[in-house]
């Protein structure tokens, strides 16, 4: 065989391939993998479940070579170990490739983790004869790297079945968009910071309307809770600061691939204060262009 036909048909071989979208879900045992994974399934994509992380690369070049796969979600697992060093290759390589890559990774605490596996009767992929809790120190050491690097990270912690499922849709329903996604979320610091949250503003700087007999059983999406709220000195400078944060780190953002955006705004207990400002940040970063969506994570919890 001539050597110099070697290049041609290389060139053929690519010439063959299309372009692909990649959703590479990973993240915590037990934090919901396989609703993830069904999800991606229900919306028209293309789903290997608990595909070993060797054939990443194998998998990726035979959909860009089938005609009628156009979105393909990988679902991969601690059980995939020393080969995620693969994975983290193939996640530097394939975006120059002509594959459009997002990666999603869904967390938990380990007080959650711990309940799901001790209800389900299962034990933990990396457990080895151990505690629960054991498994998922080694499964969060192996996972680091992918979490640190991951477009969307999800705290399923508090979440049920159909609320990922809402989530996943937002993240995969639509094309990629070409301005930044946001995600605002009010929260309770007594119930812990969210760990999906990429910026974190505290509210605990304003009254707390829970002193006030007549506020105290409303929320912050009451119009009187809300009005009390902002009308405080420095809430106003507080949305402006913040607006005008989420505009500077957007374009940064999409520059580096990453598209979605957690900001988180706490309060004490996630009813009052943090629930108004988070409302009338969500407004503002609307009007300003943002796709937005909005979450009372420790609403009704008190």
């Amino acid at each position: 065989m001539d050597g110099s036909e070697t290049p041609a048909r290389e060139h053929a071989g690519e010439a063959g391939r299309h372009s692909l979208r990649l959703a590479l879900v990973t993240g915590m045992s037990g934090a919901g993998r396989s609703t993830a994974a069904r999800a991606l399934e229900d919306l028209g994509w293309f789903v290997i479940d608990n595909m070993p992380p060797s054939l990443l690369q194998s998998a990726i070049d035979l959909a860009r070579r089938t005609p009628d796969v156009e979105r393909v979600g990988v679902v991969l697992d601690a059980r995939g170990g020393a080969f995620f060093q693969q994975v983290a290759e193939v996640m530097a390589t394939v975006p120059q490739e002509g594959v459009e890559l997002r990666t999603v990774f869904l967390e938990a605490s380990d007080e959650a983790l711990v309940r799901r596996f001790e209800s389900s009767r299962r034990p933990h992929p990396l457990q080895h004869g151990q505690r629960i809790l054991d498994g998922l120190q080694a499964e969060r050491a192996l996972l680091g790297d992918l979490r640190a690097n991951a477009d969307i990270v999800i705290d399923t912690t508090t979440l049920n079945v159909h609320q990922l499922r809402h989530r996943i849709e937002e993240a995969f329903a639509d094309d990629v968009p070409k301005t930044l996604t946001a995600t605002v979320m009010s929260f309770g610091f007594k119930y812990g910071i969210p760990v999906d949250a990429d910026l974190v503003a505290d509210a605990r700087f304003l009254p707390n309307p829970y002193w006030d007999e007549e506020l105290r059983p409303l929320t912050g999406q009451d119009p009187r809770v809300s009005s009390h709220v902002l009308a405080r000195p420095g809430a106003i400078d507080f949305l402006d600061t913040y607006e005008r944060l989420v505009e500077i780190v957007s374009q940064g953002y999409l520059r580096e691939g990453k598209r979605y955006v957690t900001v988180a705004v706490g309060c004490t207990g996630g009813k009052h204060r943090s629930v108004a400002m988070a409302e009338a940040l969500a407004e503002r970063l609307t009007a300003a262009g943002l796709t937005v969506s909005i979450l009372h994570r420790d609403l009704g919890r008190e």
